[in-house]
Parts: C-alpha cells; structure tokens; sequence
C-alpha cells in the first residue's frame, strides 16, 4: 500500500514517521508489519510500546534502557552493527500534566532534539544511536491529547483517512469470509455477507 511504501522509505533513509488517522485504519498493524517483516531483520532490532494515560516518563525511559547495549561511555544503543526502530502506538494517550506537557512524549522529544536522555541513577547523559522513531496515533479526543508543534516538526507526519463504508464492508467480508473457510458449513458461510452488513449498520446507527 502507499503507507508501506512511504514508512520503508522514510525509515530506510533514516527519518522519523509519525503517522496518524482515525482507529480501524490500519495504523498500527502497518507500521508493525513494517518493522517486523518488511525491514531487513539481519540489519534492524525492534522495540514495540503502547501508550496509555498512566504511562510515565520514567517507566518508558527504563523499558527503552533495558533494551539498549553500551556501545562505550556514555554512549547507547542496539548491538554493534546493528539498527533499532522505536514503534510507539498511541502516542499521544499520555496523561496531560499540571504544565501542559505530557512526560513520556517529552522524554522521547529530548532524544530527538538532543541525542539522548539523562541517567536516572547518576544524572550523567546517556547518548543514544542508531535508534528510529516510529509513532501511532488517533486525532485529539476519546481521551488522546494534542502533540506539541515542538514536537511534531520533527517528524515526517503520514495522514490517514476514515474508510468509507463500502471499503470497510469489503475489508471484513474478505476476512469472516476467511475465517468461515476453515472448517464451517455452508448454512453459516452464506451469512457472512450479511454479519458484515448488520455489524456496519449497528456501528453507523451508534
């Protein structure tokens, strides 16, 4: 597809993604895709995050560091040789704070403008390389937040549409007609069409 495309190409020339749209449009499953299959595995590491609204800074911070090797002092990243891609799904779900800044998106923010974060331990700067940043999200509201321009100007920002509801019909009859394949009788496969129908109508009443 053309969001494929766009994310192998950025990430093979080493540009930050953001890409964002509506939920039900393939955002995260693309990107995983992306990350886990279609780069070269022998070349790239991959770290997946969720964001939620309790999500911390120093949570993220601790998971991103486990996953990280010393390349010498001061200096951190995936193994020798190697390149690591960050996908973080639902980025901008962190909680708001007191100031308006949400913690873990400006702790991944001080890896972009800075190359690295502090030690949480020690306080010295802990340089990070050879890592890219992939993120998802959803528009403002349902309980995701706005991302700073601050932010956002560094990233190469992919926009993805709602589907209409003919797309979204095809898209999940070819998949019940899938799983209606294995095994079912024909008195249940007949009806897939019509599950389809029923479900997009519940959703667009609701």
């Amino acid at each position: 597809s053309q969001m494929t495309y766009m994310l192998k190409m950025l990430l093979s020339h080493e540009k930050p993604v953001m890409i964002c749209g509506p939920t039900g449009t393939g955002k995260s499953a693309t990107a995983a895709k992306v990350c886990s299959l279609d780069l070269d595995q022998e070349l790239w590491r991959t770290i997946t995050l969720g964001f939620s609204a309790k999500t911390t800074a120093h949570m993220t911070q601790s998971i991103i560091d486990g996953k990280l090797s010393k390349r010498r002092k001061g200096i951190f990243g995936p193994p020798a040789g190697k390149k690591m891609v960050l996908f973080v799904d639902d980025f901008s779900m962190p909680e708001v704070e007191t100031y308006g800044a949400q913690p873990p998106v400006e702790l991944i923010r001080q890896h972009v403008d800075n190359g690295g974060w502090y030690d949480l331990k020690d306080c010295t700067f802990r340089e990070l390389v050879d890592i890219q940043f992939v993120a998802a999200m959803g528009p403002p509201g349902g309980g995701r937040n706005e991302i700073t321009s601050r932010f956002v100007r560094w990233f190469n920002v992919i926009g993805i549409d709602s589907f209409t509801e003919s797309t979204m019909v095809k898209i999940f009859g070819t998949v019940l007609s899938w799983h209606f394949s294995n095994g079912y009788e024909s008195q249940f496969t007949v009806l897939g069409q019509k599950f389809v129908s029923a479900t997009a109508e519940v959703y667009r009443e609701s």
